[in-house]
């Protein structure tokens, strides 16, 4: 945990700290080790040696799905997004969850779309064998619970904390493990008006009910997932010159740019102390 001293911040009354969850594992870093944890529990316990999930090509989940297996014990299925894929030359991150064991299978759109479907996941027990599923992103009841023990971890003052929002499992989870008088935001990393409904569902399979104080808020996703604009990579390139802290463009970049441009706006009351998640 780091307090930032930030003028754009202390300026209005405000103390930042960011809570450095990349730190956690070189090859499982932040979310991805607090949303495997319990999956790769559940695996184990139900006897399975092979897990199988989902993601686009640049997939941060599928690399830490394939670094979990080879640290683990697990064979390790990933179906990627994008059948024009088969065949070319890997890009960074698939050649990475290669190089660590994983069997890359490529689907066409229409398919990748069958995903959540069980008949879709038996198509793919009968070409593949048994598996233990976890859906894209890690994002069921077991992420939920490894990410509601993270705000139990923050030793410092706080009233709020800030997360980038995905597919929604790490909100889910931190905003149901706050104690009383504690909120959470989700910045939107994609376009769309989705995400609060995903994550009040995740929590709804979870527990049965929604928990915690907690938002999403849509305004830092600069066009959609993956995109960026130059607002963005300037204000990345300013945090790592002020704080000497690299931020990515797709996922914690963006949650620090929405969250800064919150305090500038004066959305926060003079006083509140405020905990950025470092997720990978």
């Amino acid at each position: 945990m780091h307090e930032l001293h930030d003028e754009r911040f202390t300026a209005r009354g405000l103390r930042l700290w960011i809570m450095r969850d990349d730190l956690i594992h070189p090859e499982l870093p932040g979310n991805k080790f607090r949303k495997l944890k319990y999956n790769l529990a559940a695996a184990r316990d139900s006897g399975h040696r092979t897990l199988l999930t989902f993601g686009g090509a640049y997939s941060n989940h599928i690399r830490a799905t394939a670094a979990a297996g080879a640290l683990y014990g697990f064979a390790t299925i990933g179906v990627i997004r994008g059948d024009e894929l088969a065949g070319k030359p890997l890009n960074p991150s698939l050649a990475y969850a290669a190089e660590r064991g994983m069997r890359l299978v490529f689907v066409d759109r229409a398919a990748y779309r069958r995903r959540a479907e069980p008949a879709f996941l038996d198509e793919l027990r009968s070409q593949h064998g048994d598996f233990f599923a976890i859906p894209e992103g890690g994002s069921n009841p077991a992420a939920v619970r490894g990410c509601a023990e993270l705000p139990a971890e923050i030793d410092v003052p706080y009233d709020l904390v800030a997360v980038p929002c995905g597919t929604g499992g790490t909100l889910a989870g931190i905003a149901a493990g706050l104690p009383a008088g504690k909120s959470a935001v989700g910045y939107a990393v994609l376009k769309g008006d989705f995400l609060a409904r995903d994550v009040a569902e995740l929590q709804r399979q979870t527990y049965g009910e929604n928990r915690g104080d907690w938002r999403v808020d849509n305004s830092a996703h600069c066009g959609g997932y993956a995109r960026t604009t130059h607002e963005l990579r300037a204000f990345i390139a300013d945090f790592d010159h002020r704080h000497d802290i690299a931020l990515d463009e797709i996922y914690v970049g963006k949650m620090l740019h929405g969250l800064t441009r919150a305090a500038e706006r004066g959305e926060f009351p003079p006083g509140t102390d405020i905990v950025a998640v470092k997720t990978g």
